[in-house]
């Protein structure tokens, strides 16, 4: 077994390579997000895509990948001739697959079903029932820092990134404090299905831990919809436009939609944040000195090193992006790391500079999908480097170099040592 696995492995590599080399000699650039070179850093090989072939056809994958701002933003806010309906893709290779055997969540829905299901979820899910979180995100942030006090190394993924936004978004559902491990494993299962390769096991996992996570929502829904509470639940139980409302089985996805979004897109901007800040002390210093620049700062973090930094359309009909044909049913990948690192929308976009003028990264979407949990994102970010700056006078890097977890759509660390004072 262990032979064939082994030649299996070397054959696949052959063809990878080889897949990889035709198109280098094609357009002088190739597309493998799964190479260890591009997991530690994407950004070289995003500026070759834009410099060299912006509308990329990756033969290996079988999709286009658009890698400039102007397409990027084109495309998102055009709903009507690129979908989010998985179900229009011609492929089933990969995660793809797995997904379009998951109930579709709002994100992966078109009009008028995401119309609906957005109306309805707006009215649970308010910048008002948001600003309410924040002396609870602060009070959070505290404690997490107070039990790792007295120490002056730690990783700060495992003691602070990871735990904060998990914390809250529980909190918000109105999940108990003793199931925040369990909570936290789902997320972490299920958010693997956003990637482009899983194996057998880890597809498994992902429809196990989708049931599990279903059972666990609904007895919760049950629960808030003879007692109601001041959580997130009972808002989408309660939610209601011109007579209509949530399913339970609406409810459910929405919330699984919740728990991933809610988790990892802040987890990432913490992480990938602050070692940015780390690698640019001058910013850091003058964050220090300018506390009232933090929410410029959260936006230009965003925008230099994206949590999320890909995202995925399909053609609705035969059309052209960037004057390449593209075929009805036709996967699109979307960089958002490459758009946000464009030197066409962004003066020396391979800076960090927190006092940027030329803001309006795309981090978040654009269009009827712009992130709908954006608002809890920023706040939770501005708070965590908020509280980081207040409890240490000094934050450097620890003996143990950060490492990027190998992820493709999800960018961030898998452990990251700081050193503090």
């Amino acid at each position: 077994m262990a032979l064939r696995n082994a030649i299996t492995g070397a054959a696949r590599s052959v063809y990878i390579h080889a897949r990889l080399a035709g198109e280098w000699l094609r357009t002088g650039v190739a597309w493998w997000p799964l190479a260890p070179s591009f997991v530690a850093d994407p950004y070289p090989a995003y500026r070759r895509l834009r410099e060299r072939d912006p509308v990329h056809y990756s033969a290996l994958t079988q999709q286009f990948v658009v890698s400039r701002f102007a397409d990027l933003d084109r495309i998102l806010r055009d709903h009507r001739n690129f979908s989010n309906d998985l179900q229009r893709a011609r492929s089933s290779r990969g995660s793809l697959g797995t997904r379009k055997k998951l109930r579709p969540s709002m994100l992966s829905q078109d009009p008028p079903d995401h119309t609906r299901l957005r109306g309805l979820v707006n009215k649970a899910f308010t910048p008002r029932s948001v600003a309410k979180m924040e002396g609870y995100i602060r009070d959070t942030a505290h404690r997490l820092l107070d039990e790792v006090e007295g120490t002056d190394e730690f990783d700060l993924m495992k003691g602070f990134a990871i735990p904060l936004p998990t914390i809250v978004i529980a909190r918000m559902i109105g999940v108990p404090e003793r199931d925040l491990d369990r909570f936290k494993v789902w997320s972490d299962r299920l958010a693997r299905a956003l990637e482009p390769l899983l194996t057998p096991e880890e597809q498994e996992a992902v429809f196990r831990t989708d049931q599990q996570l279903a059972e666990y929502h609904m007895a919760i829904i049950e629960q808030r919809r003879h007692e109601p509470r001041d959580d997130l639940v009972s808002r989408l139980v309660e939610a209601e436009e011109q007579g209509d409302k949530l399913t339970s089985d609406e409810t459910i996805v929405m919330l699984r939609l919740l728990l991933i979004a809610g988790n990892e897109t802040t987890t990432n901007l913490i992480g990938n944040g602050v070692r940015a800040l780390l690698q640019n002390p001058g910013q850091l210093a003058l964050l220090r000195e300018q506390p009232d620049m933090l929410p410029s700062a959260v936006e230009e973090l965003l925008r230099f090193d994206s949590p999320v930094q890909l995202d995925m359309r399909i053609a609705r009909r035969d059309l052209e992006v960037g004057s390449r044909a593209v075929r009805a049913g036709t996967l699109i990948s979307l960089a958002i790391g490459s758009a946000n690192r464009d030197p066409e929308r962004f003066q020396r976009p391979d800076e960090l500079d927190i006092t940027r003028s030329d803001q309006g990264n795309i981090s978040f979407g654009r269009g009827i999908h712009h992130c709908l949990g954006a608002p809890l994102a920023r706040l939770e970010g501005r708070i965590a480097l908020e509280v980081l700056l207040e409890r240490f006078d000094k934050i450097g890097f620890g003996a143990r170099p950060p490492k990027y977890r190998p992820s493709v759509v999800l960018r961030g660390l898998e452990h990251f040592d700081v050193r503090v004072a």
